[in-house]
């Protein structure tokens, strides 16, 4: 199995596995899905990875950061369930699973999985999403929808498209579902490099918010900022986040 097959086959297993654990506990307080959640899907990458790729690095959101990562040539990047709390409310789909390997340098295969609606978008091959004939839409969170997004839609004459986890919001622009996903509130290397990895593979453009490289595995993980978006927006977009 090559890394973008495992990358594909850890992420869609985690999501069945988070699909049984929302079954088994649906009638437990939403605290308990979104432990258990966390815990297995982590437990279950951890030992997958451990058996497949012994001599890889791994960070993920769930585990201690290990600084031996840091000196590696191969560094797993997972978040073994994105979006915790629509995971936790039945019959939410916006929820994911991210796994990305970074190797020496670059992002070099990625999966997200979408267990609720039973997709898995991975690479090497992911297709680019259809022309969209309307107004631009971007995608933003339920809850807080960022300043950053309100700008890029008052520019771009755009719609908005309320959506929970980042790799949700990721896929839609990948599926076509939507245009533009900004973020500038904070996020971590888990958060999007699945997500980022998958979005070039589909010919999208991805960088921070100031036109700049997204740069996995550094010692701080914190990667706060994201514009993913279709290449011909790119443009239009930096420049009213400008």
């Amino acid at each position: 199995m090559n890394d973008h097959e495992l990358a594909a086959a850890l992420a869609t297993e985690a999501g069945l596995l988070l699909l049984g654990v929302r079954a088994e506990l649906a009638d437990a307080e939403a605290e308990e899905r979104k432990r258990q959640g966390d815990k297995r899907s982590h437990d279950y990458l951890m030992a997958a990875l451990a058996a497949a790729r012994p001599g890889d690095a791994v960070l993920s959101e769930e585990g201690a950061d290990d600084p031996v990562r840091l000196g590696a040539q191969r560094v797993w990047i997972v978040d073994p369930l994105d979006g915790t709390r629509e995971f936790s409310e039945p019959g939410r789909e916006d929820w994911a699973v991210h796994v990305a390997l970074w190797c020496e340098g670059e992002l070099a295969a990625g999966a997200v999985a979408l267990p609720a609606q039973g997709v898995t978008l991975a690479t090497p091959t992911v297709p680019a999403p259809a022309a969209w004939p309307g107004a631009p839409r971007v995608v933003v969170s339920r809850t807080r929808p960022p300043a950053v997004a309100q700008r890029v839609r008052q520019q771009l004459g755009a719609s908005l498209v309320e959506l929970g986890s980042a790799g949700a919001k990721v896929a839609a622009v990948v599926q076509g579902r939507a245009d533009v996903y900004v973020h500038a509130g904070g996020q971590y290397e888990w958060d999007s490099a699945a997500p980022v990895a998958v979005a070039r593979a589909a010919g999208l453009h991805t960088s921070r918010i100031d036109g700049t490289p997204l740069r996995y595995n550094q010692a701080d993980p914190l990667l706060p900022d994201l514009v993913v978006c279709r290449a011909e927006l790119a443009e239009r977009v930096l420049d009213a986040v400008r």
